[in-house]
C-alpha cells in the first residue's frame, strides 16, 4: 500500500487537487482511500445526546453505527495515523492534511510563504493554486492538479512507495538513519523501499494475516527461542525453513 500526503493552509487547493489525484488514480484502476485530518478542535462526528454518543458516555471502547448506506466506526479517542491505516488495504491513501509519518509529501499553497512554511524532505511536489502561476519551487516541480493531472499522477507512481515502519535511529537503524530520514532520501532518488532491511530480513510474523515489523531485537529474541527449542526435535536441519502458526 502506498501512502501520499497533500499538505497546506486553508484555500491553498488542498481538497481540489486531492479530488483531481483520487478520479484520475480511479481511471488508471487503482483501489484509492483517503483521510482527512481536521483541525477544528471541537470537531465530533456524532452528536450530543443520540444513541451511539449514550453507548460512548457508558464506556464502550469502540462504537460502530450501521445505517443503510453508511457504516461509521466511532473511536473515543485521537488515533495515530498508522494504526488508522491498518483499516486500509488499498493500492492508494491519500492524507489530506497530515503532517506526521514517514510519507512522500505534495505541498499545496496559494503563495510561496505557505510553501516555504510547509515544505520538508519528503516533499516532491508543489500543488494547488500556486502552481497556475509558477513552474517550479527551487528544484521542486509545480504542477497544477486542474491543468496537469496527468502529468502530476504519473510523478506519484514513480515517487510514492510502500509504507515503511516508523522506527527512530536507536531502535533501528538497520539502514543507518531513521525510518523519516530514509522516507526523505526515498523522494530524492538517492534510496529505494528495499534499503529498508527489515523488509529483507529472513523472519516474519503475522497477526490475523497482518505483517508486523520487528526491530532488529525483537527478531533476535523470537529467532533465537523458537531455534533453541526446534533444534532438539527430530527432523531438524541446519538451513531449514521454519514456519510456526498458533492458533488462540
Amino acid at each position: 500500500m502506498k501512502v501520499l500526503s497533500v499538505v497546506g493552509f486553508t484555500q491553498s487547493g488542498k481538497t481540489t487537487t486531492i479530488e483531481k489525484i483520487i478520479t484520475e488514480l480511479k481511471k488508471r484502476r487503482y483501489r484509492v482511500g483517503s483521510l482527512k485530518d481536521i483541525h477544528y478542535e471541537e470537531f465530533a462526528i456524532d452528536i450530543e445526546g443520540t444513541n451511539t454518543d449514550r453507548h460512548k458516555k457508558a464506556g464502550a471502547d469502540l462504537v460502530t453505527a450501521r445505517g443503510l448506506y453508511e457504516t461509521d466506526i466511532l473511536y473515543p479517542e485521537h488515533l495515530d495515523v498508522y494504526k488508522i491505516l491498518k483499516h486500509y488495504d488499498h493500492d492508494y491513501v491519500i492524507l489530506e492534511g497530515v503532517a506526521e509519518g514517514n510519507f512522500p509529501k505534495i505541498v499545496c499553497a496559494k503563495d510561496e510563504d505557505g510553501i516555504t512554511k510547509k515544505i520538508d524532505d519528503r516533499t516532491f511536489m508543489v500543488s494547488g493554486r500556486i502552481a497556475d502561476i509558477i513552474e517550479s519551487y527551487h528544484e521542486l516541480p509545480a504542477l497544477s492538479a486542474m491543468g496537469d493531472i496527468e502529468k502530476l499522477v504519473d510523478m506519484i507512481e514513480e515517487k510514492t512507495f510502500e509504507i515503511l515502519p516508523n522506527f527512530d535511529e536507536k531502535c533501528c537503524g538497520l539502514c543507518g538513519m531513521s525510518c523519516e530520514a530514509l522516507a526523505g532520501e526515498i523522494v530524492k532518488g538517492n534510496k529505494t523501499r528495499s534499503d529498508c532491511l527489515l523488509s529483507n530480513n529472513n523472519i516474519s510474523l503475522k497477526i490475523d494475516d497482518e505483517d508486523i515489523a520487528m526491530v532488529p531485537f525483537v527478531q533476535d529474541i523470537l529467532r533465537n527461542n523458537v531455534l533453541a527449542i526446534v533444534k532438539e526435535l527430530d527432523g531438524y536441519k541446519e538451513g531449514s525453513k521454519i514456519e510456526i502458526q498458533i492458533g488462540i
